[in-house]
């Protein structure tokens, strides 16, 4: 017989009227592995904690914190960037929760609800809450983005100033040179 995993609860086998406490703290192997399937350059740290309660008859709720170190490649420069991350965890699980059918629906306003499962796979829902808190365009200090002008020979370049808006309406009012800032042209 396999001695049941400790990250993976079945619902049915925990406790009805009190909260399960739970603690991950996966370690060097586990992080090497989380930090190439995120693409990151190293995860130093990371720690799960929190409680998995029955709420009502039927429905279960997470709550848990997240705490990692993460490193990975500045989207400009390239160069390392650390993060610390610290984020409140909470998925609630609930037996009368139905996915919409549809291919396009509205996102629901609690983003935290999801069907109630048979089981609830903590190292999912910590990877799953990781992949969502590491910055998508980690910055290193000083770093950005310069504004690069490109035209050919003899043609004045298109820059952000000239496309903004109101820019041409600048340039006609310049062009007309009246100096009459009421708007109607000079006309009395």
């Amino acid at each position: 017989m396999q001695e049941p995993s400790k990250t993976v609860l079945r619902l049915t086998a925990l406790p009805a009227r009190r909260p399960t406490e739970f603690t991950l703290e996966p370690d060097q192997a586990a992080r090497r592995k989380l930090a190439r399937e995120l693409e990151l350059t190293e995860l130093s740290k990371l720690r799960f904690s929190g409680t998995l309660r029955p709420v009502g008859r039927n429905d279960w709720q997470l709550d848990g914190t997240l705490g990692a170190t993460v490193e990975q490649p500045c989207g400009v420069t390239l160069a390392p960037v650390r993060t610390r991350i610290d984020e409140t965890v909470r998925r609630r699980y609930s037996d009368s929760y139905t996915a919409p059918d549809e291919t396009e629906a509205e996102v629901p306003e609690d983003d935290t609800l999801e069907p109630l499962p048979e089981t609830v796979d903590l190292n999912a829902v910590m990877a799953e809450a990781l992949t969502l808190a590491v910055p998508a365009f980690p910055r290193a200090p000083g770093a950005e983005l310069g504004a690069q002008v490109f035209a050919p020979e003899g043609v004045e370049p298109l820059t952000e100033e000239k496309v903004k808006p109101f820019a041409a309406l600048a340039d006609l009012k310049k062009k007309l040179g009246n100096g009459d800032d009421t708007g109607n042209g000079g006309a009395a």
